[in-house]
């Protein structure tokens, strides 16, 4: 669990942060928050280090894309998705806690 102030995050800026031993990149889209692995699915490079565009973070390496909202792969050369992770929101701070468990 890693707990942050809002202060400390940027509208579109993607922010690295160690939740339970694993990096996890956090990304703040106006109001609201998303957090996934921060560890690209094709070239383990850190997803936080890449450009973020509507609801898709883009790895800086290669290009490939991930949909904030779901950590699902929507573009090459990525084909798998990467973790979501859960977030609370209480007043100024928001708690990145475990992963979530995706359905299959």
């Amino acid at each position: 669990m890693a707990t942050l102030d809002r202060s400390s995050l940027q509208d579109g800026k993607p922010k690295k942060v160690i939740v339970d031993g694993h990096p996890v990149c956090v990304v703040q889209i106006k109001d609201e928050y998303f957090a996934l692995g921060d560890t690209c699915s094709h070239s383990d490079a850190s997803l936080s280090e890449g450009e973020v565009s509507g609801y898709k973070i883009e790895c800086w390496l290669h290009g490939a894309e991930f949909d904030l909202r779901t950590g699902e792969a929507v573009t090459p050369p990525a084909s798998a998705s990467v973790p979501r992770y859960e977030i609370v929101e209480s007043g100024d701070q928001i708690t990145i806690k475990s992963r979530v468990e995706e359905r299959k």
